[in-house]
């Protein structure tokens, strides 16, 4: 995953969903503290938009928390704590655990080629790999002993391997380009798949605190027509378990310390 700003690509090293290698002391954060952030995590099961360009547009009929139907994963991510010059500690790593019986189709959705991603000229990504419409997220960033908020935005493309890529923008104060990958495997019940995504320390200038990550929201979620048949990417399980769906999110700090929390989501109406 690489990171870099327009303005200072030569010293920017994501603020993302969602979210590298695991540190074990804070060395560029005045009056940090050992505590570990506060983390919340809401998630719903929505209808796959037709048009990711258009998240508020017409969504596949029949899609959404149907049991056995295609859907989108809509979640928000907040994080607060002062721990870290009065903010968050920056986050390294996000590992989302899905329910088990969730199913991931990744045959036939087209993929952006790494060369593209690592460039970060997403807007040559082929039709169709957009993963999702685009998300926001809002962060802080530091010039010297200024810190100062960010907003972003947040782009996800079906990577090769079956991964998903993660392209993060933004523009004020700092011009940032921040590119995350993340990698499927199957996590142990009552879980199924398991997303895990590095996250690299973003610097805005030599010597600065690393950006800290406050809020993410994003949506994941496509389909393509094969035919008159809809392929889906994500498909909700065929039965729901007593209480909802039940999901699990770790996200790991800058600091060392890693916050569990287990998200749930209502089983559909009958």
């Amino acid at each position: 995953m690489a990171a870099h700003g327009r303005s200072l690509r030569s010293t920017l090293a994501l603020l993302c969903v969602t979210i590298g290698a695991l540190a074990v002391a804070i060395v560029a954060a005045p009056g940090a503290a050992s505590a570990a952030p506060t983390v919340t995590v809401k998630a719903k099961i929505v209808p796959i938009p037709i048009d990711p360009s258009k998240p508020n547009g017409p969504t596949y009929p029949g899609t959404g928390n149907i049991l056995g139907a295609g859907a989108a994963l809509e979640a928000t991510l907040s994080i607060s704590g002062t721990e870290y010059g009065g903010y968050p500690s920056p986050v390294t790593k996000v590992v989302v655990e899905l329910p088990a019986g969730v199913k991931l189709h990744t045959q036939g959705f087209p993929v952006c080629p790494t060369a593209i991603l690592e460039s970060h000229e997403v807007q040559k990504c082929p039709k169709g790999s957009s993963a999702g419409p685009t998300g926001e997220a809002l962060g802080v960033v530091s010039f010297g002993g200024t810190r100062v908020s960010e907003k972003a935005t947040i782009q996800a493309f079906f990577a090769p391997g079956g991964g998903l890529a993660f392209y993060t923008e933004g523009t004020s104060p700092a011009e940032l380009e921040v590119l995350a990958t993340g990698s499927f495997t199957t996590a142990p019940p009552p879980f199924g798949p398991k997303l895990t995504v590095p996250v690299p320390l973003v610097e805005t200038v030599p010597g600065a605190p690393y950006a800290s990550v406050l809020s993410i929201k994003g949506k994941v979620g496509a389909a393509i027509k094969q035919g008159k048949k809809l392929i889906s990417y994500g498909t909700v399980p065929k039965t729901c378990p007593k209480g909802g769906f039940k999901g699990k999110v770790e996200i790991t700090f800058f600091s060392g310390e890693t916050v569990t929390v287990s998200p749930t989501v209502p089983c559909p109406k009958r």
